[in-house]
């Protein structure tokens, strides 16, 4: 798996190192890893991640939104390509009515007062269904509500607070999936989402514990927290939990 140094990432897709480290900070976008002398580290995973907070960036999303419906178990990658590639060809015809118009304007005077150029009408009703989709879930909702007000430093804090559950699981990785220490500290884990994100239910649980253990940001961060492992772990035990 070839890896890519933060500098090697800035310059490739432009995004600053402070806005990279920003975003790792905030729990948008970890690394997959670390050099030896701290350095992040991207792989193909976390870069495919980098495309889609930046064309949401483009369609001016906020940041904390971006989070919320990239991290969503109901985020639809391949619905969301379609909704952005939608927006973005929207926006260049935009674009290209001004340009038009700049056009006329340069060779012809203004003889008349056209104004249809600067309609984004067509734009916002779209963007606004497309966000609908993307967060018409429950969770989303009750995420948008529960995070409200919250500061990045508040989030941040949360974020550390996770990373100390999943500490905890890696303390407990010789032991069995369903043991019941084991298995109070999946409810530790749930309720903990319950009460700061959304409701968990057990469905939703399990599908977190899949992402856990599916490779790329999730499993490079839980692993760094509990030690090598420990994401296949949590999801054994979520599965457990979950009657799965």
């Amino acid at each position: 798996m070839i890896m890519m140094t933060v500098n090697e990432v800035s310059r490739l897709t432009g995004v600053s190192i402070r806005t990279l480290q920003y975003y790792d900070k905030i729990g948008l976008l970890h690394p997959a890893g670390y050099t030896k002398a701290g350095y992040r580290l991207y792989d193909d995973t976390a870069l495919e991640r980098l495309q889609q907070i930046l064309l949401f960036r483009e369609l001016e999303f906020p940041l904390k939104d971006i989070k919320a419906v990239i991290n969503s178990p109901d985020f639809d990658r391949d619905q969301a390509l379609e909704q952005q590639i939608a927006l973005l060809t929207l926006k260049k015809e935009h674009l290209e009515n001004l340009i038009g118009l700049a056009r006329r304007i340069k060779t012809m005077g203004v003889d008349t007062m056209d104004f249809k150029a600067f309609d984004t009408k067509k734009i916002e009703e779209y963007a606004a269904q497309a966000k609908a989709s993307w967060g018409s879930t429950a969770q989303y909702q009750e995420f948008e509500e529960k995070s409200k007000g919250r500061t990045s430093q508040e989030d941040q804090v949360l974020g550390m607070q996770m990373m100390k559950l999943f500490t905890e699981f890696g303390k407990m990785s010789k032991l069995p999936p369903e043991d019941h220490t084991v298995q109070q500290q999946v409810k530790n884990l749930q309720d903990f989402i319950t009460e700061h994100y959304y409701t968990c239910t057990n469905e939703i649980l399990y599908q977190l514990g899949s992402m856990y253990a599916a490779g790329g940001d999730f499993t490079s961060n839980i692993d760094k927290a509990g030690g090598e492992g420990t994401a296949a772990f949590v999801f054994e035990a979520v599965k457990v939990y979950c009657g799965a």
